[in-house]
């Protein structure tokens, strides 16, 4: 009598998939007791999104450059109360970001027991090559449900900036009600607890 073998599934089926096979899904708090613990150290290139410990991808010099332009970009504008962190974490309820810039609120000592939370963000930025697949969705959906303010989209290969606010839903749904795109001869404005301080010219972010 044979037996038949099937080939064992892929773990993933697409690069922002939920794994066929069984996995122990992370909490934060699970997430930070490794960290603790070394099990992960700033040498594993990954974050924890929805409870999934994702890889983040390498950045070549275009990608580096714009989110280095972009920091300093912002931080020429912010008014007292707020500075800007660089691929730094943020913490929602099930995961653990680390955007390539961020709006914060209050001063870099507040957190020096905790990483911001959506209460303290204002801003969130991701730089978008071969991510821009999964910033328009995954990434989307967990800045929306954990009620980031704006969150914006520099799309490299497209050579313009998508701009999404007014976050709205939950869990699954969760969306952006607003979704604007500005090429690289426009200027987007910058909103701080709804108000407008500044705008930047796009051209001035891309590499």
């Amino acid at each position: 009598m044979s037996i038949e073998t099937q080939p064992a599934p892929r773990a993933m089926t697409a690069p922002d998939a939920i794994p066929t096979l069984p996995v122990w899904r992370l909490s934060v708090e699970q997430y930070h007791h490794m960290i603790a613990a070394g099990i992960l150290t700033d040498d594993d290139p990954v974050e924890l999104l929805e409870g999934w410990l994702v890889p983040k991808m390498p950045k070549n010099p275009p990608h580096s450059l714009s989110a280095q332009l972009t920091r300093e970009a912002l931080a020429r504008i912010l008014p007292p109360g707020w500075f800007v962190n660089a691929q730094e974490p943020i913490t929602t309820q099930d995961s653990e970001p680390e955007p390539d810039v961020v709006i914060v609120r209050g001063e870099r000592r507040h957190y020096r027991d905790r990483h911001p939370g959506p209460g303290d963000v204002m801003l969130v930025v991701e730089v978008a090559d071969t991510t821009l697949q999964r910033d328009r969705t995954a990434k989307k959906k967990l800045y929306a449900r954990a009620g980031i303010p704006t969150y914006w989209i520099i799309n490299l290969p497209d050579n313009q900036l998508e701009v999404f606010a007014e976050p709205q839903g939950a869990a699954d749904q969760a969306d952006y009600r607003d979704h604007r795109i500005y090429s690289n001869s426009d200027e987007a404005p910058v909103i701080i607890e709804g108000r407008e301080v500044a705008r930047l010219a796009v051209r001035d972010l891309l590499p």
